[in-house]
């Protein structure tokens, strides 16, 4: 099988990642790394390498040898290089959010289609042994119906000088959580609030709930300004409960088999409802330390041969978009519920 040739566009933070990961990966060639500042990139590469260095996004997307591009560059430049390079043929991983508003993504992803070229979102989170745990467990069933999800995400971090905190964080929680819900379950609605104490001129701090189809109810918190690092997820069904505590390597998931149980009894509208507390085992599934970027470049190579849409596709993208622009909606107008209709889809 010949390998498909890559560029990676962009060799700042998350570059010199995907550029690792490409490199370790059967199905792909990595040809060239592409910066602004071509002396970071040959920083990147090091001495002793055959990818190309090069500042110009042109050269790349002009190279017959590049069938794919991964692009790691700030959300505001990402609708003119993705368009670029769906333009040129190529099939295209880019960074999360796909684009700063719904509309410029939808038209890459309606250009995708067009064109008949994979458009992958970096959910990186949806490629961990975790993620992908919680999905199986959810998806089949054993968790029972999902009741309600409560996801915090908070550390003292850098305010980012583009985007706000809910641009920032949010998009993990979120791509997660369309990532593991059960089909046919979606958001409908969502309220947000946020908060800038600092006076950073964005927020720093937010929570944002967001009711879905099933009638459970998420929620998420985000904030750059805690001392603490936490990161955890909690998933309540009918029949067990996950726990995800993201900085406990020791036990990232844990599955309680602990719960209400509601039995009806009597007739008609003369029914009363008993409620009983279930307790039962814990159990902590054994996972692999496995890097998720690694699986993000396996699966958008396998999504291009085999010629099928990625895991977490470019209409993955929207939905993750379509929540955000609800979010900012809900916030100016003093965290009022937002309704999605068919935007979120």
């Amino acid at each position: 099988m010949t390998s498909i040739g890559l560029a990676v566009i962009g060799a700042g933070y998350w570059g010199p990642n995907l550029v690792r990961n490409a490199m370790a990966t059967p199905q792909l060639r990595l040809e060239w790394l592409c910066d602004l500042d071509e002396d970071r990139a040959k920083a990147v590469l090091g001495r002793y390498t055959t990818v190309r260095p090069t500042s110009s996004v042109e050269q790349v997307l002009a190279d017959p040898a590049v069938e794919a591009v991964a692009i790691a560059t700030p959300a505001r430049t990402h609708f003119d290089l993705v368009r670029a390079a769906l333009d040129a043929g190529k099939h295209v991983l880019v960074e999360k959010p796909l684009t700063p508003t719904h509309a410029e993504g939808a038209k890459l992803v309606a250009l995708a289609e067009e064109r008949g070229r994979v458009l992958m979102l970096d959910h990186t989170f949806c490629y961990t042994p975790v993620v992908r745990k919680i999905r199986d467990l959810v998806v089949s069933g054993e968790l029972g119906d999902v009741q309600f999800v409560d996801s915090v995400r908070i550390n003292l971090g850098l305010v980012q000088p583009d985007v706000d905190v809910l641009w920032d964080l949010a998009p993990h929680d979120l791509s997660i959580l369309d990532f593991v819900l059960p089909e046919g379950v979606t958001p409908v609605a969502v309220a947000a609030h946020s908060s800038d104490p600092i006076g950073a001129g964005k927020p720093c701090l937010a929570y944002l709930t967001l009711w879905l189809s099933s009638g459970a109810i998420a929620h998420v918190h985000v904030n750059w300004l805690s001392p603490t690092k936490i990161r955890t997820t909690v998933i309540g069904g009918s029949r067990r409960t996950i726990v995800w505590d993201d900085v406990n390597p020791a036990q990232r998931l844990a599955v309680y088999d602990r719960g209400v149980d509601l039995s009806a009894v009597g007739e008609d509208e003369r029914r009363a409802a008993l409620i009983s507390y279930r307790t039962g085992d814990v159990v902590v599934p054994a996972l692999p330390e496995r890097e998720a970027l690694r699986g993000v470049m396996s699966e958008f190579a396998a999504s291009i041969i085999e010629g099928r849409a990625p895991l977490t596709d470019g209409r993955a993208g929207l939905r993750v978009l379509a929540l955000l622009e609800a979010a900012g909606r809900s916030i100016q107008n003093d965290g009022r519920r937002i309704d999605l209709g068919g935007s979120a889809q």
